[in-house]
């Protein structure tokens, strides 16, 4: 599994990192155009992201809009879309509905519970537990 970690906040970025380190190659940026050159040279090199954790708030460009790049992308290349989980601490029903209109896959408040966090990921089936 290859993991992107779009995370401004050090200790959501670290508690990220440690769950999904285990189980994949996992690779971090800590704002927007980050995460989108990330994704954007994923798929260049034919190896792109299984699960993408994105804020919401992050610096220079913000989640909401690097999560419709990166569905874009995705189509443009007409490859299988990425898992996302959403992240944020902000406590706003329109953001999060947002999220999910926009192409999210799941949401998680910040601070990231661990127990929820490994939840979502049985969900997506995408641990080899």
């Amino acid at each position: 599994m290859r993991v992107l970690i779009a995370e401004d906040d050090l200790v959501s970025r670290k508690i990220m990192l440690k769950i999904l380190k285990p189980y994949g190659e996992c690779d971090v940026v800590m704002n927007g155009i980050e995460a989108v050159d990330a994704v954007y040279f994923s798929i260049k090199e034919k190896n792109p992201y299984t699960l993408i954790c994105l804020d919401i708030m992050m610096p220079k460009i913000d989640g909401l809009s690097v999560l419709k790049t990166i569905r874009d992308l995705e189509k443009q290349e007409h490859l299988d879309a990425s898992k996302v989980i959403m992240t944020t601490a902000l406590d706003d029903e329109k953001v999060v509905r947002e999220a999910f209109e926009v192409g999210a896959d799941a949401y998680a408040a910040k601070p990231i519970n661990k127990t929820k966090f490994y939840d979502v990921l049985r969900k997506f089936e995408i641990l080899n537990e």
